[in-house]
Parts: C-alpha cells; sequence; structure tokens
C-alpha cells in the first residue's frame, strides 16, 4: 500500500482531487501494476475520468520513454476501426491514398489506450486478443505479419461480462483484460469530495480568465452534495465553470467573491423528476453488476410503467370494494405493446424497444446534437447514430 504522503504526491501531480478510499484504492492498483506489462482494464462511469490512470500507469513504468497513445474505440466509424489501430496499404480500399501506419505500430514500446472498447466490433476484437497474445498483425490489404511490442490499457463505462452475455463482446478477450480492474467510484459515491472538487473547478476557472473567486453558501453545498450527479465529475465541472462564466464578474480590484446559493445552482442542474432515477451504485445489489447501465434505467422505466398501472388497478378494485356506482377509470387496463423484446440477467423477459427510442427522442430533443445526446444516455456517438439510423427506417 502507498503511504498517505506518497498518495498525497500522486495526487497533486495528476490534478486528482478527493479523499474517498475507493478513489485511493484505484491509485494504489494503478501504481502497483505500473512497472508490470500486464493487461489493465479500467472501469467506471462515463465521466469519472477514467483517462488519467492509463496515464499514471505508463508515466511511471519502465516504458515511459516510449510513446503514449490514446484511441476513443467509439468515436470511430466501424468501417474505419482496423485501419486506425493497424494501418492500411495503399490501394486497399476507397480513398486510400498511401500507406498508412495504425495505432499498434505507431505505439510499439510504448503504451496505447483503448477507451470504450465494448464498442470495437466482433471481427476487430479478435484481431486484437491476437496482437495482444503474439504482437502480431497484419495492416489492412495486406498479408505481410509485422510484430509490435504494445502495453495494451482499455477502458469501459459498461460491464463486460454481461456485454459478453450477449454476444457483444469476446470472452477471451475479457479473460485478458480481467487479471486486474482499476474502478473508479461515480461521483454520488464521493459525497464529501464534490466540495473540493467544485471549489478547484471554479478556482482553476477564475485564475485563467482572471474571473472573481465563488463562495458557496451551506445550502448550496448541501445542493451539490444531494444531487446524484449523472454525468460524474465532467458533469459537476460543466456546472462550475457554467456558473463562474454567468455569475462572476472579471475581476478588478477591490473584487470581493460572489457568493452563490442553491437557488443559483438549480438554474444549472437539471431538475431530478420521475424521468431521472440514480444510477445504480456499487452497493445496489446482486443485478447491480449484471448489465451496462443504459439497459438498467430502460428496465427502471419499463418497472416505472407496470407500477403506475399497477396502482391504478389497486385504486380501482379499492373503489370497488367501497361500494362506488363506477371504477375510477373505464375499460380495461392498458398496458403498453412492444414488438422487439431483450432478456435480462435473471432470465426473464422485458420489453424495452420503445421506452429506449423515447428515451434518445428525448435526449435529442433535449440537447440538440449528438454529442451531448449520447453523454446523457450513456451511450457513444456511434451507437447513438445507429440507433437513430435504425429507428428511421422503421418508420
Amino acid at each position: 500500500m502507498l503511504s498517505q504522503k506518497d498518495l498525497l504526491t500522486i495526487k497533486n501531480r495528476y490534478g486528482i482531487v478527493g479523499n474517498d478510499p475507493e478513489l485511493g484504492r484505484a491509485l494504489e492498483v494503478a501504481m502497483a501494476v505500473a512497472t508490470s506489462d500486464i493487461p489493465v482494464l479500467v472501469s467506471g462511469e462515463s465521466g469519472t475520468g477514467k483517462d488519467i490512470i492509463p496515464q499514471i500507469i505508463h508515466q511511471n513504468s519502465l516504458r515511459r520513454g516510449g510513446k503514449y497513445l490514446a484511441l476513443n474505440c467509439g468515436g470511430i466509424p466501424e468501417g474505419t476501426v482496423d485501419s486506425e489501430l493497424f494501418g492500411h496499404e495503399k490501394g486497399s480500399f476507397t480513398g486510400a491514398i498511401e500507406q498508412r501506419k495504425g495505432y499498434f505500430e505507431e505505439a510499439d514500446g510504448g503504451t496505447l489506450f483503448l477507451d470504450e472498447i465494448a464498442e470495437l466490433p466482433l471481427t476487430v476484437q479478435a484481431k486484437l486478443l491476437r496482437v495482444m497474445q503474439s504482437g502480431e498483425f497484419c495492416r489492412v490489404g495486406s498479408s505481410k505479419v509485422l510484430k509490435t511490442n504494445v502495453r495494451v490499457i482499455a477502458a469501459t463505462n459498461v460491464n463486460l461480462a454481461y456485454a459478453v452475455s450477449r454476444g457483444k463482446f469476446r470472452e477471451d478477450l475479457l479473460y485478458r483484460f480481467n487479471a486486474v480492474t482499476v474502478s473508479l467510484p461515480p461521483l454520488r459515491e464521493r459525497v464529501e469530495d464534490i466540495p473540493l472538487l467544485f471549489r478547484k473547478f471554479t478556482s482553476d476557472f477564475s485564475e485563467k480568465f482572471s474571473h472573481v473567486n465563488v463562495r458557496l453558501t451551506e445550502d448550496a453545498i448541501a445542493r451539490i452534495k444531494n444531487y446524484h450527479w449523472p454525468g460524474n465529475v465532467r458533469q459537476l465541472k460543466n456546472v462550475a465553470e457554467a456558473i463562474c462564466t454567468l455569475e462572476t464578474p472579471v475581476s478588478t480590484p477591490g473584487a470581493e467573491r460572489v457568493e452563490i446559493n442553491s437557488d443559483v445552482i438549480d438554474n444549472y442542474i437539471p431538475r431530478q423528476t420521475v424521468d431521472m432515477l440514480p444510477a445504480a451504485g456499487r452497493s445496489s445489489g446482486a443485478s447491480g453488476g449484471e448489465m451496462d447501465q443504459e439497459t438498467r434505467d430502460m428496465i427502471f422505466a419499463a418497472l416505472r410503467q407496470f407500477a403506475t398501472e399497477i396502482n391504478r388497478l389497486s385504486a380501482e378494485v379499492d373503489a370497488l370494494k367501497a361500494g362506488s356506482a363506477a371504477p375510477v377509470s373505464q375499460g380495461p387496463a392498458q398496458l403498453p405493446a412492444f414488438e422487439e423484446k431483450e432478456i435480462d440477467e435473471q432470465g426473464g423477459e422485458f420489453s424495452l424497444k420503445d421506452i429506449e427510442d423515447e428515451r434518445i427522442r428525448k435526449a435529442m430533443d433535449m440537447y440538440g446534437n449528438h454529442r451531448t445526446a449520447a453523454q446523457h444516455l450513456g451511450i457513444s456517438e456511434r451507437t447513438l447514430y445507429r440507433k437513430l439510423k435504425a429507428m428511421k427506417h422503421e418508420k
């Protein structure tokens, strides 16, 4: 284990704020595996800061003199993933006007960070497994076997074991990464760190853009600590910077801090309505770690609909028992009808297609752009494009 002094040194070096024990544990694991070449999987929800862990590992490893390259697998069109990872030969496909090295070739001797690894197509996953096991790969359009020596660190915001059960991730590739996992806690489980992070983000912004500093009132602190922060640290930073931009003036001699109360905070965080359930945490029960957050949210939405219908029917039964002349509502219960079904990890069936489509439509209406909508939904932009395309064809 790292001493408190060493842990503090790491936090200061990489600009990490917080005293949460799980965060400290993640940093300890990262430092422990840094000097080896074992593959590492970084897990955590979107916005928790997973990208800092591979940097810590690389910069404290024997490969620190080599290249460190990062690739977001969810942001690459499916048809070009092969070329991005392994390179291509001139003329191998339309637009391949010259030979090009891929990330594995460029990162030879260094570290390659693959973010959103669950978004890789299965065919590419097979090639990834091969290059991790033997260091061998072929460029697109070539049969010549090339060699590389790269340490791979991957990150995901979905449960890969559940993705394997759904046929979306290779089991052998999961075993390859499963040896060491660095798990970052969601911000809602780091409640005491929230004011510290807010203070850091506002202080950094004020210093960079010469704005007056911000001070939170007690009710404002309580409000940000009670909010569930579905976008995690990334969302908190965006809110803090937005408040600095719009609520504080440019600093002048003698200018005092601007006091921010809970009413101001409410203008910058979304209302928590029945359409916004807090994401399940690590201690949310046996099923919490069995499926990705997106699927859980859709299942909870379906359960809410069923619960509403059950409550309505119960009210009608109570009214009849009480001798009411007419039931509360007329006609049979109208449960939503769905055509497509998903199988949950308990073996039961939940009809989710219409619910998922409605969530996507609401996100697009609310944010108006694909990137923000995808972040809100907890999926990659590529996945969002694919789902929107499918919805369009179904009309």
